[in-house]
């Protein structure tokens, strides 16, 4: 038996942490009761809604970059507990989508049973960090009776319209979503028009219909899409890589046109963006975002094109409308609709320069060559504006509506659908885009934007200046400013009926549909005509079936011409069913494709608060109360969201949609989803190669100093030498580490302190393992300082705490405090660190015992409890109320530096009580003798400022 049995070792540590974690769990230490319903219990207590971004279970677990933003949250939410509040903390998964669908093609094992046992892995690796985690509110997207409120919330946007004329939810704000019944009896009383102007009881039942669903908030769409054979489905454009392939699997993706699920997410961009300021998030955050909507001010303006079809309006979105006298060409998207064989001459127009030609022989072949070109490339490489831009002539040319002078138009793949209408008009002499355009293909450059003389001739001119040569016979902006011109122009453009003021997003309608197996079904059919019927809500869930193949339809991951068809669409029993949806039993079939994972991820928040509530998505009465606006937040919501910057835009984007939505039509109380978000930094990590290129395991590469003194390392594995470098952790780089490794080797607690105290939360920081000794001294100390490590008892006395140590206690609480309050967990251990240092080898009073206990254990919160317990307490310190100092003067210096300035300039220092008189000051400063060398007799003055300042004037 080892004469320090008691020493804090890994192998203790092991032995506590398994022992509170067992107590937490069987105890519910970390409940958190509702107002009502089945979790209803007392909640007097002010409410506090912590959570993190819910994770992907992958099969591969965790790496110790994965828990920091996780303990981080634990920390918060252990040290609000102390401050009395009621903390929802909780965690879920996110458990749909590619990783375990591909798994399950590869294996032929079903997704569920595959993400079940990740899920299982990953409870007991977040258990084993001693996360307070409320276990009766943990919930996967894949739970059946989550998927039924999923599919529920998707219908009550399908039954939705956006009314942007009604007044808001709140105060002072216009537009709203309103029920789909409502749109209809505006239609039949004439309150609301039609779109096509035609009065409701003169239209067809079609009619009707297309009117309606013109309107609704979920609708379908012939959409372009990023078609990933080898994935067997389309991909959101965040899911392509910027070299065209898919992020899962690394497949190819093509354009196609396909019908498709649309949200109509661009009904609600001015609140998405104006909404911004309510909430207590980044500024990095918000930027992203509102770029992301990119509102532009500006006008449509409408070009005439002359095509084999005959004429037709080129309308262009413009930014800078009091440049149109300088677009001398037009670029449309190779989707454009105007591009049909039909529409393009068979044969170049007379004078076309072979620059504008693309190789081919005829205007048709260039385009549809084109066309398949772009199909291949994504949005972002399309879009980066890095790359050199590329395009052919349509052999169509369009009449530029205020110098009736006719422009060629070209398409090029850098313009997209996707934005504003399709088509730019190009003005090269002040775009750095369009200038670089009309270089290659030799395109006019007209200036109408003064520039400085000295500004090179071969360069676009992007700066403000005077308008030059912008005149016509009925118009001219001549001299006026950018702001005067653009206003000039609208109003001539609308007068002559060539254009109207716009406003433009960058924002497009969601793309809903996934032509996957795993993921909620659609909970709607089709009738024998294809109209589209939602079924009512106590048909829902619609469970996904049983099936034989999880593969593709189309499988071949380089066939361009292959197009999309759902894995269960082979299903024909599930997908054909009879069913009474009022009017009598009728055939009708299934949607066969599924929603995105970013469906579930919208409002899992919001499960988390009623997880078990069969009658509604979520009590009203419970959302009110950890959502609801109050004090600080106006706009409700989570009072603290931790999660990475990389969902800035689209995670966050879709679920502050989804809550409007919600919102507006009064099924919850909170405008936003999440009040303060916060984005943690990331773990990185060296890796190594070798002389081929392959990694190897980092664990095992030795550091080599160099032989000649100078200090220089290299590194080798097995005495080779070895490449190093530095980024992520991954399994492929060879160089994970896993907090199961960690807790076993030096504790879970340890593991935490050193993560939080590894620097600032928001930024990256590298993984060093050998650096982790340093916390685990620092809970060797605390131990040593309470209990003996021979012995195992006790050793505080019950002395009081001599007025120093009171002083460095105090001090160490109040700053603690207000670091874990920040969020700055780094500088609060670091604090007390200090403090145990303090302590150590000093007889350590009980009271300044249970102080550094109880401030540690929101970081170390199980060799707290373990202390706490050995100090004479029963059960959990979990809501032990937090330190606070009670003597303020503790806080303030006993002593002081007072200065004595002689005319102004520093003579002498001393240390003085805080509490001297000014007239004692006064004394002390006269006698000095430093002062007196430079006063001749009495002073003519002093000034006193005790306890620190006399200032004499001889």
């Amino acid at each position: 038996m080892s004469e320090f049995r008691y020493r804090y070792t890994a192998e203790l540590a092991n032995e506590i942490e398994a022992k509170w974690q067992n107590i937490w769990e069987s105890d519910g230490t970390f409940n958190a009761p509702n107002p009502v319903g089945e979790l209803a219990g007392d909640t007097d207590k002010e409410a506090f809604f912590l959570l993190d971004m819910f994770p992907f279970p992958s099969g591969k677990g965790l790496h110790v970059g994965h828990p920091l933003g996780y303990i981080a949250t634990d920390t918060v939410a252990r040290y609000q507990r102390m401050l009395g509040k009621n903390v929802l903390y909780t965690m879920g998964y996110d458990a749909f989508g590619l990783p375990a669908e591909q798994y399950a093609v590869e294996t032929g094992q079903h997704p569920r049973v595959t993400t079940e046992e990740n899920i299982a892995n990953m409870r007991r690796q977040l258990r084993l960090l001693g996360l307070s985690h409320e276990q009766r509110r943990s919930l996967a997207t894949t739970d059946i009776e989550f998927v039924k409120w999923t599919q529920w919330i998707f219908l009550q946007i399908f039954n939705s319209w956006y009314d942007a004329e009604a007044p808001g939810r709140e105060e002072g704000t216009v537009g709203r979503a309103r029920p789909i019944s409502e749109l209809i009896v505006g239609y039949e009383d004439g309150s609301i028009a039609t779109p096509s102007g035609k009065a409701w009881s003169e239209m067809s039942s079609d009619e009707r219909r297309e009117a309606v669903d013109s309107r609704r908030l979920a609708y379908i769409e012939n959409a372009p899409v990023n078609w990933a054979p080898g994935l067997g489905t389309v991909l959101a454009n965040e899911e392509v890589t910027a070299d065209g392939r898919s992020e899962r699997g690394n497949f190819p993706v093509f354009k196609r046109e396909l019908s498709q699920w649309m949200m109509r997410i661009t009904a609600y961009a001015d609140r998405l963006a104006e909404d911004l300021d309510t909430v207590d998030w980044p500024e990095k955050v918000r930027a992203m975002q509102r770029n992301w909507i990119g509102k532009s001010r500006g006008a449509d303006v409408d070009f005439t094109a002359h095509h084999e079809g005959g004429d037709e309006t080129l309308t262009v979105f413009t930014t800078r409308p009091d440049t149109l006298f300088g677009a001398t060409f037009m670029v449309v998207s190779p989707e454009h609709p105007m591009l049909k064989s039909e529409n393009l001459p068979a044969q170049w127009p007379a004078g076309t320069r072979e620059a504008w030609m693309g190789g081919a022989s005829d205007p048709r072949t260039a385009v549809h060559d084109y066309q398949i070109a772009a199909s291949r490339k994504s949005d972002m490489d399309r879009a980066d504006a890095e790359k050199e831009k590329t395009g052919v002539f349509t052999g169509i040319f369009a009449t530029n509506p205020v110098t009736g002078t006719d422009i060629p138009v070209f398409t090029g793949d850098y313009v997209m659908m996707g934005y504003g209408t399709g088509a730019i008009m190009a003005v090269p002499a002040h775009d750095e885009r369009d200038f670089a355009f009309a270089t290659k293909f030799d395109l006019d450059i007209v200036r109408t934007i003064a520039a400085p003389e000295d500004f090179p001739a071969d360069q676009a001119y992007t700066g403000d200046g005077a308008i030059i040569d912008s005149s016509n016979d009925s118009v001219s902006l001549d001299g006026l400013d950018k702001a005067a011109g653009k206003a000039r122009m609208i109003e001539w453009l609308e007068a002559e009926g060539k254009g109207k003021e716009a406003i433009s997003y960058r924002l497009r309608d969601w793309l809903f549909s996934r032509q996957r197996y795993w993921g909620e079904p659609f909970p709607v059919v089709y009738d024998e005509e294809g109209n589209v019927h939602a079924l009512p809500e106590s048909m829902l869930p619609v469970e996904l079936p049983d099936t034989p193949d999880y593969s593709p339809r189309s499988y071949d991951p380089d066939d361009a011409e292959s197009n999309p068809e759902p894995p269960l669409g082979r299903l024909t029993d599930w997908v054909n069913v009879e069913l009474d949806l009022g009017d009598g039993v009728k055939k009708y079939k299934r949607d066969t494709n599924t929603m995105p994972n970013w469906a579930g991820s919208c409002w899992y928040e919001i499960r988390y608060i009623d997880p078990h509530d069969d009658d509604e998505f979520v009590a009203a009465q419970n959302e009110a109360y950890w959502m609801g606006p109050r004090e600080g937040k106006a706009s409700g919501g989570a009072d603290l969201y931790v999660g990475g910057v990389e969902h800035a835009v689209l995670h966050l984007l879709y679920a502050r949609f989804w809550q409007k939505v919600l919102f507006d039509l009064g099924y919850v109380s909170s405008s936003e989803p999440f009040h303060k978000l916060f984005n943690q930094g990331y773990v990185q990590a060296y890796a190594y190669t070798d002389s081929r290129g392959a990694y190897v395991p980092a664990e095992n590469v030795v550091e080599v100093p160099a032989s000649d003194g100078s200090g220089e390392v290299t590194w080798e594995y097995n005495g080779e030498k070895v490449n190093r470098e530095y980024g992520k952790m991954g399994k492929s780089l060879k160089n994970i580490v896993t907090p199961d490794y960690m807790a076993e080797t030096y504790g879970a607690d340890t593991f935490r302190v050193y993560e939080m105290s590894m620097g600032p939360l928001d930024i990256d920081r590298p993984w060093e393992t050998r650096a982790v000794v340093g916390a685990q001294r620092f809970l060797q100390r605390l131990w040593r300082n309470v209990v003996d490590e021979e012995t195992g008892d006790v050793l505080v006395t019950d002395e009081q705490m001599p007025r120093e140590m009171a002083q460095q206690v105090a001090r160490t609480i109040d700053f603690v405090r207000g670091e874990y309050e920040n969020m700055r967990i780094n500088t609060a251990i670091a604090k007390l660190i200090e403090l145990n240092n303090y302590l150590t080898g000093k007889d350590v009073p009980r009271e300044a015992a249970e102080a550094i206990v109880l401030m540690t254990s929101p970081v170390a919160p199980h060799i707290a409890e373990e202390l706490w317990s050995r100090l004479g307490h029963e059960g959990s310190l979990a809501h032990e109320p937090f330190p606070q100092v009670e003597d303020p003067s503790l806080l303030v210096d006993d002593q002081v530096t007072a200065v004595f300035q002689v005319k102004g300039k520093v003579r002498d220092r001393a240390e003085v009580p805080a509490d001297i008189s000014a007239d004692d000051l006064e004394k002390l400063a006269l006698a000095s003798e430093k002062v007196r060398k430079f006063l001749d007799g009495e002073p003519r003055k002093v000034i006193v400022r005790a306890p620190k300042i006399v200032n004499i004037v001889p």
